[in-house]
Parts: structure tokens; sequence; C-alpha cells
């Protein structure tokens, strides 16, 4: 343990949440490793790890902490001194952390790697390890362990050793045993980010999202603190637990990453609010989509697309897999997709051949899909998406997340968990023929109406999977298309000339002032065979 955890009668470990509200952080966590310990002692029978039975109890303590922290007035955090928090983006990234200083290097398959305050990353967090044994090691920001690469930085000196965190990045043996690549990164607000083996960093996480896309405006909850739980020299677990804070709620959430294939995360969190929260997101993901193939606008740009990813996809409780294509709008648009207790939902990037990119720098058929499976029954709500207008790469415009139906209101708690996994273009469950391209281009057709010839368009949506691959080109394979408004007309299918994907093509009549929301399938003799393809002209 460390020098300042003091012992504790076994006698007085039933602490009613009550008193424990009103202990400080630091005898919260010295009790903690009180409670290890005594788990570990010679009579009491483990059924589970000592990294699994450390994160268990101090996620109790955190969950403590997060009830005792809403219960009081929001304090916003002190923001990183202007030295750091004018930095340029190339300034900020020629601060490096040095490898050989990597937190648990030589100890674990898992290394740590700190990151600085300052650029957009203007709030230090406080970052703890919890020790084999359960004693609490607080990190100190120490200015030595960085490398310092361009002009115009602050001296390291003149950086005090209180200054907290940016956040920090794991590394872990990915894609061979002899190297450790960058595997998760928390930094900045509640986001984080997770890759697979051969994959780069494209969308991101978040903890938490509150009233996006609403009037109100949104807010923007943030990671205050956090806890690594060391893991043994091989276990191939790595648990992160962290503090949430925000205006209107706090929270505790408990991370367990699992780099397998494919690498996934359990999250699990316990929210308190402060007051009425308007609208809540729940598994929050953020991404970016430029252009791709059913753009149609014109995009001065040598690459054919650019976009981390390229849908949403959502399996309801129905057993309906939903794909709907991303698109950069003309306007601010949210769509919603109402469910209860949903299989999973996630942004995809489904297209994966660099011929469609074209950009050898950036590598965006290799980013990564994250799909979310609710760990238990989240009751009624939607799947909402939000897409927002964009005229540069470097601006996340896709949000997506679930709403649960009932608000969550002032002094109410809330739980959650679920599983989120880093996919390539689909979570292996899913079995039907997808969606693999949506193409969108003016109607080629005259109707006497010139004003009018402009808003038709002629849509082809193009589907593949084993089942459709071994269709011969005469069998009768359906088409069943919808739209909310509109008219749509000259529905074709047809097997492509690569003898595996089959087209379907159509035209579509507008309606005037009115989105049209489609819907189309694919079947054979009544048996369903594709996933649904959504879209909204």
């Amino acid at each position: 343990m460390d020098s300042d955890t003091q012992l504790v009668s076994p006698t007085l470990l039933p602490v009613s949440l009550t008193r424990l509200r009103r202990l400080p952080a630091g005898a919260i966590l010295a009790l903690v490793a009180v409670v290890v310990c005594l788990a570990a002692a010679p009579g009491h029978a483990q059924s589970t790890t000592q990294s699994e039975t450390n994160a268990k109890v101090l996620f109790d303590s955190v969950v403590a902490q997060a009830k005792a922290l809403a219960a009081e007035d929001y304090v916003p955090p002190q923001e990183a001194p202007p030295a750091l928090a004018e930095l340029t983006f190339d300034q900020y990234r020629a601060i490096r952390f040095k490898q050989e200083a990597a937190l648990w290097r030589g100890e674990s398959l898992f290394e740590v790697q700190l990151l600085p305050p300052g650029f957009l990353y203007r709030q230090p967090v406080d970052v703890h390890i919890i020790n084999r044994n359960g004693g609490r090691e607080p990190l100190r920001f120490d200015p030595t362990q960085f490398r310092y690469e361009a002009e115009g930085l602050p001296a390291p000196e003149s950086l005090s050793e209180a200054l907290g965190f940016g956040g920090f990045r794991v590394h872990y043996p990915l894609n061979r045993p002899d190297y450790k690549d960058e595997l998760l990164v928390f930094q900045g607000a509640s986001y984080f980010r997770l890759v697979g083996p051969d994959q780069v960093y494209g969308l991101s996480a978040r903890g938490l999202a509150i009233n996006t896309a609403d009037s109100q405006g949104e807010e923007f909850p943030h990671f205050k603190e956090f806890w690594l739980i060391k893991p043994g020299p091989e276990e191939t677990r790595l648990t992160v637990i962290a503090l949430l804070d925000s205006p209107s709620v706090a929270g505790a959430f408990r991370f367990h990453v699992s780099p397998d294939l494919p690498t996934s995360m359990k999250v699990e969190m316990r929210l308190f609010a402060r007051k009425d929260i308007r609208k809540l997101g729940i598994a929050p993901l953020t991404s970016m989509f430029h252009h791709g193939e059913n753009n149609s606008r014109f995009i001065d740009d040598f690459r054919p697309e650019v976009h981390d990813s390229d849908g949403l996809l959502m399996a309801t409780a129905g057993g309906e897999w939903i794909w709907r294509p991303l698109s950069n709008p003309d306007a601010l648009r949210v769509v919603s997709f109402q469910d209860e207790n949903p299989r999973g939902f996630g942004l995809m990037q489904r297209d994966r051949q660099f011929d469609h990119y074209q950009d050898t720098g950036l590598a965006y058929e290799r980013r990564p899909g994250y799909w979310i499976n609710p760990a238990a029954s989240w009751g009624k709500g939607r799947v909402e998406l939000v897409e927002i207008p964009t005229d540069t790469e470097t601006n996340d415009n896709i949000v997506a997340y679930w709403v649960p139906e009932s608000p969550i209101k002032a002094g109410e708690p809330r739980d959650f968990a679920y599983l989120l996994t880093s996919v390539d273009s689909a979570p292996v469950d899913h079995h039907l023929a997808k969606v693999i391209r949506t193409r969108v281009g003016r109607a080629h057709f005259h109707d006497g109406n010139a004003r009018s010839l402009a808003q038709k368009r002629q849509f082809v949506v193009d589907f593949r999977g084993p089942a459709l691959a071994e269709l011969a080109a005469e069998m009768p394979l359906s088409a069943h298309l919808q739209t909310s408004s509109g008219e749509t007309r000259e529905l074709t299918v047809t097997k492509l000339p690569n003898g595996k994907d089959w087209r379907v093509a159509f035209k579509l009549y507008p309606q005037e002032a009115e989105a049209a929301d489609m819907r189309l399938y694919l079947s054979l003799r009544g048996q369903r065979l594709s996933e649904v393809w959504n879209y909204v002209w």
C-alpha cells in the first residue's frame, strides 16, 4: 500500500453511503485498498483475478464519489495555463511522451503513455494507478518524461507537477508480439477511441451526450479523474475506471478492455442527475462524413470518397437489420429509429477498398466501425442520427446515440451497460446481404415539365451477400420499396456482371417540400435475403 494509506478495522467496513460520501477522495481510496487486501488474505476464496477484485471494489467507491458530487453544486474544472492552452496543433503534437518512461514497461503486456494538457485539451485530468495489492499511486505531471520538439514551447522547468494530464493512451502487442501498438486513447471531454488489428483511428466514442442537436445547446460532460488497474504480467484484460462530471450529471464509469479478435470494451455506468436532462444520449459515437458515392453536389477533391464512417447500422428487437447511408446535408438533419430493447447499433466504415479513397496517408479504408450491444434491457427509446453540414474533413459532423424514452430527472440514479466492439464492415452476427453502394443522380427523362425535371432523382442501390451470389440471374428476386412521400417508378432488379452482386434501380418523384423517407429490401419467394436500406431525400 501507499505510505498515506491507513488501516481500517474490518468491523468498520460496511460504511453507509451517507457516511461514505462525506469522506475525502483519499480516504475513500484508502478504504478501497484495505478491502482489497482483506479479500486477498488467507481464508478468503477467490474466483476472480486480483485485477477484477481491485476493479470491483474501486468502482463501488467511485460510484459513492459520483453520488456525493451530484448532490453538490457543479464546479467547472480549472484550465491549463495559457502557455499550454494557446499552443497550436503542431506545437501540441511536438510535446511527446518518452516511450522508455511508459507505465508498466517490461511488467505487463499493456503500457500506458501520458498526454500533456494543452491545445484543445485544456481541462487537465487526474490519473491514478491501482497496484496489484490495491494500493493507490497518484501520478504527478513530470515534464522530464516528455520531449519538446518544436519552437515556442514552454520551458519544461516552468511546468508544474500539479498540472494534471490531457489524457493517456494504452499500448498492446495488437498486430505482432514484438511491438506494442496504440490500442486505446482517452483524451478530451469524455471522448475515447480504440482499434482492432490492422485498423487505424477514425471515429470516436464518448461517455455521454447531453442535448445534442437541441435548441438549448449541447452540454459536454468530461472525465475528471481516472484509475488504471494494473494487470498481471500475462493478463490480456485492462480495466479503467473514470469519474464523469458536468453541470447536469455526475457518474462512475467502468471500462473492461479486451484486445481480442475483434477488440471490445465492456462499458458500465451509474449516473446521478443534478437536474432534469431533456435529452440523454447513451453510448454516443462521433464520426466524419465529407463526401462519398452518394454525394449529390460538386466536391473539388482528387479523392472519390472522404469519410471515417459511411453508414449507421441498427439491429432492431424484431430481428430487422437497417442500413442508413450517411450524407453531408445542406442543413442540419436529425433522424430517429424508434425501438424497444434494440439488439444493437453502430457507425460502420463498410467500404474498405483503397481504390475508393485514393489517400495513401490517411488510410480511410482501415478506419474501424463501432458496434454497440446493450448488455441489458434498455426499454423504449430511439437511436438518433445527427448529420451536420461541413465543408472540411477536419470536423466531426456525424453523431449517433441511444435516447431513453423516459428522461432522467434531478436526483435520479440510472444504470446502463453495453459492449462496444471495434469491427470492420459489420458485426459478426449480421448474415443477411448488405448494401455495398448507394448512388444518387438526376433522373434522365422528361415529362414536359422542365422545372420539375431537376427534382426527379435516379437511385441505384447494390447488394452483396453469399445467398445472392448463388442465385442465377433468372431467379425471381423481388425488391420491396416504400416511400413516405412522393412516388417511385421504374423499379428494376438486376444481377451485375461480376456474377455476385445485385442492383436495384428506381426513380423518385419527390413531393414538393416533403422529405421522402424510403425503405428497400430484397426477398425470394417470401424469404427476406437482405438488410433494409433506409434513405431520406
